[in-house]
């Protein structure tokens, strides 16, 4: 049975673009940098310093790139404003923990695999969030816009700002036998696509 479900990890995931296999679950850098760019939204946990749960984990949703389909840098980027509770949160500690996973994708669904399954491969990260200027700046614009494009006209009076997720662990769970770590230096060397032909069988 095990072997059944590991095949369905190698299975073809249809991406926008061109199509690419998943990493399989052996590669554990590159399964990191392959959900991180699959996914267009986090979980972000923050320590709250907000009553009644000031001193609490307070987790919220985020949207992210770390840049386009299928060429991501493996660096979360966000788009944000001091008006919300969790980047107020942010401004007092900026550590924090984000979580991807490719249940936000068909891929999950497609195989049948319920969000909390190993096989449903998700990540997390460790680390904190730091705002960006100049040209990672530009370059996060460009990558959260283009996938994000209501942010063009979110209100301006709200003061946005770019940010990254400044990552000093990595957390991955995409097979049995319990959570897998990446240190930064392996998960940015990953290269999580190797193109793979799309071949339809008839």
């Amino acid at each position: 049975m095990n072997t059944l479900l590991a095949a369905g990890l190698l299975l073809l995931f249809a991406m926008p673009g061109e199509p690419y296999r998943i990493p399989p679950h052996e590669e554990v850098a590159r399964m990191a940098r392959f959900v991180a760019n699959q996914c267009n939204w986090a979980s972000m946990a923050t320590i709250s310093t907000h009553e009644p749960v000031q001193g609490q984990p307070f987790s919220n949703a985020f949207s992210t790139s770390d840049g386009p389909v299928g060429s991501g840098t493996g660096v979360p980027y966000m788009y944000l404003t001091t008006m919300e509770i969790s980047v107020q949160d942010l401004k007092v500690n900026p550590q924090a923990s984000l979580s991807m996973s490719l249940a936000q994708t068909d891929f999950c669904k497609n195989q049948g695999y319920d969000p909390q399954d190993p096989l449903c491969a998700h990540i997390i990260f460790s680390g904190s969030v730091l705002e960006i200027n100049g040209t990672e700046a530009t370059f996060a614009k460009k990558a959260l816009f283009s996938r994000h494009p209501e942010m063009v006209d979110w209100p301006i009076d709200h003061n946005w700002f770019f940010a990254k997720m400044n990552i000093t662990k990595v957390w991955v769970l995409d097979y049995f036998g319990g959570v897998k770590t990446v240190t930064p230096e392996d998960y940015f060397k990953a290269t999580p696509f190797k193109a793979t032909p799309y071949k339809r069988h008839h």
